[in-house]
């Protein structure tokens, strides 16, 4: 912070004539103009930097606001997105059930037709045997 121009005025005045003021001697009108001078740049300066506070103050609050509604707009998506991801867990447990019925259906569907063309086999060489059984007797 740099201090008022009068407050620097007062203190260089009052170093140079240090040994010649008396301050028992200064003039009590005198006195009280200069400190009603100082007292009015101190308000200045004072006013200045309250000026300055306040407008950072608005700024930082501002930007405070701006992150809240963007923490907001994330708190949303997040919850959008469990959701998302709950329902994708309950399709896929769905999904496996599924598959593994499929595997079973399958497998059940191999054994049938392997037995099946057993079965056909088994009809033909039966057929077979009839045939031959026919020509020879």
């Amino acid at each position: 912070m740099v201090m008022p121009a009068g407050w620097l005025n007062l203190l260089s005045l009052l170093e140079r004539n240090y040994n010649n003021i008396n301050i028992k001697r200064m003039d009590e009108q005198k006195l009280k103009i200069i400190l009603e001078e100082q007292r009015k740049q101190y308000e200045n300066y004072f006013g200045v930097v309250a000026e300055r506070l306040e407008s950072q103050n608005k700024l930082i609050a501002e930007s405070v606001l701006g992150v809240q509604e963007q923490l907001i707009v994330l708190r949303n998506i997040v919850a959008k997105n469990s959701e998302s991801m709950k329902n994708l867990h309950v399709m896929v447990a769905k999904n496996a059930e599924n598959i593994e019925i499929i595997k079973s259906d399958v497998q059940f569907i191999k054994q049938g037709l392997k037995r099946k063309v057993d079965q056909d086999e088994f009809e033909n060489l039966e057929k077979r045997v009839i045939f031959l059984e026919k020509k020879i007797s």
